[in-house]
């Protein structure tokens, strides 16, 4: 019998209760994930304005290629929650096992892509010493692309089963040991050499490739996952599970690298406007990434309630807890919006001296930024909090599509147009991006609400006809 029909509670506050469960640890795993981005953000400061804006090409590089495979992952734990529903075991450890193998392959070829990335950055009008810089990131980063991959699968696997707890506690765990390390690679201490952009990236790696070990480990020891044998036959994926995880996660995959497209190409756009206005950028975008990470746990945690209910054929708790989801997202990021508009400088703050004259420019910049991110921040999390109900219902194609005409038909060529022929320059690039993020969001909830209607549309009626019958 599928698992929810078994004891799966009717009402939005239960519904509600349900998915506050998953979504607050899973939003608190967020914020401890993005602490490394952070961290590594606030040691390139460290190291000085020319080090931020050639580390944050690194990162801006790095994020569009990781982000486009952590996509293709997360799929798994979308397919997880939809067996789990279904009350079908052996396919829960298929398409966990079919993800493990994807995450392993698309780390290592991803990792081989950028190592190869300075011809192309130098190609799309950068300079060539923030190239030099970014490339000195990246060689010891891009290692972390396997084990990152792997335990973003074993993430999904473990949340869609009803247990964050130990995703967050192994993530704390890894955030902590990115900052110590970091710190001690950056500053030679313990003997370590002064590594410099390079130090960070291998912290980040080193870091990430444990966590994926220590989330083996775990799942090994604890009794709760033997019941889904995730080792048994794991040399032998099958290949029904690996096209479904290729049929949900490639959709997903790309959107994810539209999206981030869209950053990139504000990134190059601030990258030919001046170091300062790549500098402001990348701590605007690295305050609102954090800001992300909220939406980004209700996400998933909407992904894994509505694959239950759509594995267990229950359509209209699917759709109830989309829409609680959503409404949860709009507060949370009002909330930040107003954080954004009342107190933008103390943000940027964290980053640099904002007291020290030479950063006196930064930081009107930077603050000019943050301002206008407060008007998009509702949408910023609207559509990915949409994408990820859609993602529930085994849903990719559309979200393609919209995507597709929001971040690339809307998004890029407005920033691009704005900041070159138009007196606005970085604001420009920032209103860009903001007008293709309200349009995708737009198009998200839209596409969620249709997705869902016609089959509860039909089965109203078939419920209808069917006690009529009985009356009759």
């Amino acid at each position: 019998m599928p698992v929810t029909q078994q004891h799966q509670p009717i009402g939005w506050r239960n519904e509600l209760s349900a998915l506050l469960r998953l979504a607050v640890p899973l939003m608190a795993t967020q914020l401890v994930q993005v602490l490394m981005v952070f961290t590594d953000t606030l040691m390139m400061g460290l190291l000085g304005p020319a080090a931020l804006a050639g580390g944050g090409l690194g990162a801006a590089s790095y994020s569009f290629i990781s982000i486009s495979c952590v996509g293709v992952s997360v799929a798994a734990g979308s397919l997880v929650a939809m067996r789990l529903g279904a009350g079908d075991q052996r396919g829960v450890r298929q398409v966990t096992q079919a993800g493990l193998w994807l995450a392993l392959v698309m780390g290592l070829l991803a990792g081989l892509l950028l190592s190869m990335l300075a011809p192309l950055l130098l190609g799309l009008g950068q300079q060539a010493h923030n190239v030099a810089a970014a490339m000195q990131y990246l060689q010891a980063l891009r290692f972390a692309l396997p084990g990152y991959l792997l335990f973003t699968v074993l993430r999904g696997y473990s949340a869609a089963l009803g247990k964050p707890g130990p995703v967050l506690a192994i993530t704390l765990c890894g955030s902590l040991a990115n900052i110590a390390l970091n710190y001690a690679l950056l500053h030679g201490l313990a003997g370590l050499p002064r590594l410099g952009l390079f130090g960070i990236g291998l912290a980040t790696a080193l870091v990430m490739n444990g966590m994926a070990l220590l989330m083996v480990l775990y799942i090994a020891w604890q009794p709760f996952y033997r019941r889904y044998a995730l080792l048994r036959g794991i040399l032998r994926p099958g290949w029904a599970a690996l096209r479904a995880n290729l049929r949900l996660g490639l959709p997903i995959g790309a959107i994810y690298a539209l999206e981030s497209l869209l950053f990139v190409v504000a990134a190059l756009c601030m990258g030919a406007l001046g170091d300062l206005q790549l500098a402001a950028h990348q701590i605007a975008v690295q305050t609102v990434y954090v800001a992300f990470m909220l939406p980004t746990g209700i996400a998933y945690a909407c992904t894994f309630r509505i694959g239950l209910h759509q594995g267990a054929g229950q359509l209209h708790l699917a759709r109830l807890s989309g829409r609680l989801g959503l409404a949860l997202g709009a507060l949370c990021m009002l909330g930040i919006a107003l954080l954004f508009w009342l107190a933008p400088a103390w943000l940027v703050g964290l980053y640099i001296d904002r007291h020290a004259t030479q950063h006196a420019a930064l930081l009107s910049q930077a603050v000019t930024l943050l301002a206008i991110a407060a008007w998009f921040e509702l949408f910023d999390g609207l559509q990915t909090i949409a994408m990820g109900c859609l993602r529930g219902l085994g849903e990719g194609r559309s979200t393609l599509l919209i995507g597709l005409l929001g971040y690339l038909g809307l998004g890029a060529p407005l920033a691009w147009y704005l900041a070159f022929s138009t007196p606005w320059g970085a604001s420009g690039v920032w209103w860009g991006m903001a007008a293709g993020l309200a349009g995708t969001a737009l198009g998200l909830v839209l596409a969620f609400e249709r997705r869902l209607r016609p089959a509860l549309s039909h089965r109203q009626k078939t419920d209808f006809y069917s006690e009529k019958s009985l009356k009759g």
